[in-house]
This record gives structure tokens, sequence and C-alpha cells, in this order.
């Protein structure tokens, strides 16, 4: 009979049992190992990390209570707790729309809304005639304004800036709207029939006061007429004596007498 040889099996190696302490220990290392690689995956740039390309890295952060946490799982906390603020939809304002006093239409801008306030539109602006303009020195010669009337009553009437068209180093010409004006010198007088009055009071006081004007240059002409025919002679008078000579025996002097003053001229002969 063959006789069949077996290997003899292998002995198994009593296990060890590991103490607490160990275990603890192990562990500890464990965790250290942990933390130290994700330390390390951290600090890498986010191209260096193995398998990722766009993938973010998260970070550990120290909760302060004996264990770590991961960054984005607080974030993700931190978010949830986070109550949503809903804002209501702010009311939609219609855009005010001013009416034209000439037609009646409603209209967003215009040149004389922009500068002097008034609800015309461009359309019905009548430059030559009604809304026509003027400087501030026909206003107040034509409706007898003073500047106070112009800037300081209530409300101050609006102007537009234009250069001098006589000379342009001069200042800057002030345009009022002639429609604005007549209502202010109607504020200012009360009626047209009180301007009109007013207008011919001051164009009388022009008369008499160009008519004094007058009078006064007329008399001093005449005065300086009637100098002149009073003239007076200041020439140097030049005795021309006779050639006679009388002689005073008592006194024995000779004398002559000029013969266009009268004058004697006494003189002794040697």
């Amino acid at each position: 009979m063959e006789q069949q040889l077996t290997s003899p099996e292998p002995k198994e190696c009593p296990k060890t049992e590991l103490s607490a302490a160990m275990r603890a220990k192990i562990e500890r290392n464990r965790q250290r190992a942990l933390i130290l690689r994700q330390a390390r995956i951290a600090s890498r740039p986010l191209s260096a990390v193995e398998g990722s390309t766009s993938a973010k890295v998260s970070k550990t952060v120290d909760s302060g209570a004996g264990f770590f946490i991961d960054e984005d799982e607080e974030q993700k906390e931190r978010e949830h707790n986070v109550k949503k603020v809903v804002h209501d939809p702010a009311p939609v304002i219609q855009s005010d729309y001013l009416v034209c006093d000439e037609c009646g239409k409603p209209f967003m801008d215009s040149y004389l809304s922009n500068s002097f306030a008034l609800s015309v539109c461009d359309k019905c602006r009548d430059n030559d005639e009604k809304h026509k303009l003027i400087s501030r020195t026909e206003a107040k010669q034509q409706y007898l304004l003073k500047d106070c009337d112009l800037d300081k009553r209530e409300p101050p009437l609006r102007f537009i800036l234009r250069k001098n068209p006589h000379n342009q180093r001069w200042g800057d010409m002030k345009l009022y709207l002639k429609v604005q004006v007549e209502k202010r010198g109607l504020e200012v007088w009360g009626s047209e029939e009180a301007l009109e009055e007013a207008k011919e009071t001051r164009e009388e006081n022009k008369e008499v006061q160009k008519q004094k004007r007058f009078n006064k240059k007329v008399k001093e002409l005449r005065k300086a007429v009637r100098s002149s025919m009073w003239t007076t002679n200041t020439s140097t008078h030049v005795h021309q004596y006779g050639p006679e000579e009388v002689v005073d025996p008592e006194e024995d002097l000779y004398k002559k007498t000029c013969m266009s003053c009268g004058h004697e001229l006494s003189y002794e002969k040697m």
C-alpha cells in the first residue's frame, strides 16, 4: 500500500488581545494621521488635488468642543438656519404727465416747461407772438417794473441767459417770457388801466423835464450872447502930446497936453 505523505498544517498563531490603553493609543494615532492628511490636502492648490480639476476642497475646522467638523457642512448648516427674507416688489409709479394749456393734451417734457415752468408742449409753442422773449430792460420799461418786482416778488420770474448780440464780450442778456412779465405787471399795478395811467404820467413827467432842460440851455445861450456884446478895451493907452509947449513962469515948468485924453505933462528944461 502506498502511503500518502501529507504536509503538516501550519499552526495558527495565538491571538493576543490588545489592552484598552493600546487601542486608545492606536485610535489617537489614526485620528492624528487623518487630520494631517486633510490639512495637507487643504493647503494644496486646487489643480494639485489628484483626480479633481474643479472639485471644491473642504477644510476642517476645530469646533472647540473636542472634535473637528467639515467647513462645507458648517456652511450648509448656517445657510439652513438663516431665514430667507422676502421683499415685496416695489409699487409701479406711473409717470406724472403735464397737460398742455393750449391743446389740452398730456405731454412729458417741453422747452417752456423746463425753462419757464409753463405747461405748454413744443407743438403749441409760439415764439413770434404769444411766447415771445423780451429782455430785462424792455420788461422794466414797458411794464414799469423794478428789480425787486422781477427777482424778489414771489414767485421770482424765471429767465434764460443769452450772449449779447451787440458785443460778445459784454455780459449775458437775461430773457424773460413776455406772458409772465405781463402777468407780473398786472399784479404790481392792479389793472391795465392803472398801468396805462402810470405810463401817461411818466411820459408827461419826461416832457416836463425835457422842457426844463431845454429852457435852461436857452438861458445859458442868451447869457453867453449878452456877455459877448460888452467887450472892454484891455490894451495899454499911449499918450500923444501936441507940439505946443505952455510955460508956467511961476513954477518955471513946461507943460504939454495929450491930444486924446487931455493928460498934462509937466517937465523942466535944464
